[in-house]
């Protein structure tokens, strides 16, 4: 077991008290393999093995990197390490989408990290979309465990036909289960994998109160170790058959990243306890009745006000520059009203 390893494993241990080191059995893939620059091409340095690179932010431009193909589900993965120090202002998000093909009706699964002030913690949140639904956002947001800045850790995305994970690590986050009420809510179409950096001055950190200060600039984002585990679908084949990846649907639904096992649904529910802030399902304002996928728990659910944020804390949504309107909006709202 890698140093690396080992220190991800005890970190898992020391805050959710409970022990389980399951490697993800998939392949990384290098960048020229399997991606291509979205934006701010000057902005992104690769290694010479073409296995990591930077993304960076300057007074002039982002950048950002997306996956050559479209997969019909699958596992997407990386080792990030965020901009360190001052990072107000400053969005990273690491998201699944299929909005260059499907402009009305996309689908969207998100990581998105929030810059913060020098000695406030990064913030992030989780997201989707199914068939252009980005006016019923379904956002969750957290603190983390450790500090993302000092060190990689892996975040990941699986999407299958059934069931959608959110991990950091091998900590499951969160997992939404399809049912059939939630409808074209659940992503259905082909997306492929974005990773972008940029200004987000106007509503990432407390509300817009802390703009991005480029007197820190370069900020920089670094990636490593990527992986897209799915079935690749040509990106201009906009009518498609799911039966051509009935094969590799089967393939993920049986791997070990598939299933929760008890010890790490303890784990998750111990981060969603400890690290969560904000829950949509909660938030009975926004929504009067809750979305068909939320499991309300009555005591979790005591934890929280009617704004969907908890009760008693302290502290405890750009990608592309063409994000549209209603998302802005949407974060605006619900994403950045984080206290100090």
């Amino acid at each position: 077991m890698d140093l690396m390893r080992k220190k991800i494993c005890v970190s898992v241990f020391l805050f959710f008290h409970v022990w389980f080191c399951t490697a993800f059995d998939v392949s990384t893939i290098p960048f020229n393999k399997g991606f291509s620059h979205l934006f701010g091409d000057g902005n992104i340095l690769h290694a010479t093995d073409d296995n990591s690179l930077q993304l960076h932010l300057n007074q002039n431009t982002g950048s950002g990197f997306k996956s050559s193909d479209l997969y019909n589900h699958g596992l997407f993965s990386a080792k990030i390490k965020l901009p360190s120090d001052y990072t107000a202002g400053i969005v990273v998000a690491f998201y699944t989408t299929n909005q260059d093909v499907f402009k009305k009706t996309h689908d969207e699964l998100d990581f998105e990290f929030l810059g913060n002030i020098k000695g406030k913690a990064w913030r992030f949140q989780t997201n989707l979309y199914g068939n252009g639904s980005t006016h019923r956002g379904r956002e969750e947001r957290y603190t983390l465990w450790f500090d993302p800045s000092k060190e990689f850790h892996r975040y990941s995305i699986l999407w299958t036909t059934k069931n959608i994970i959110f991990y950091i690590d091998d900590v499951p986050i969160r997992e939404i289960v399809r049912n059939e009420a939630m409808g074209g809510d659940y992503p259905s179409k082909p997306m492929g994998l974005y990773a972008t950096i940029w200004d987000a001055s106007d509503w990432a950190t407390s509300g817009g109160k802390y703009k991005t200060n480029y007197k820190y600039a370069p900020f920089i984002a670094e990636f490593t170790d990527l992986v897209l585990n799915g079935c690749a679908m040509d990106p201009l084949e906009q009518v498609v058959n799911p039966s051509n990846c009935d094969e590799k649907d089967v393939e993920l639904q049986k791997a070990d990243f598939s299933r929760i096992i008890p010890r790490q649904r303890m784990a998750m529910k111990r981060f969603r306890a400890k690290y969560m802030y904000y829950s949509y399902c909660y938030d009975s304002l926004r929504y009067s009745v809750p979305p068909p996928e939320c499991e309300i728990d009555p005591i979790e659910q005591q934890r929280f006000k009617e704004t969907g944020r908890l009760k008693f804390t302290k502290h405890h949504g750009h990608r592309h520059l063409k994000r549209s309107k209603s998302q802005v909006l949407d974060a605006r709202n619900y994403g950045s009203e984080d206290e100090e």
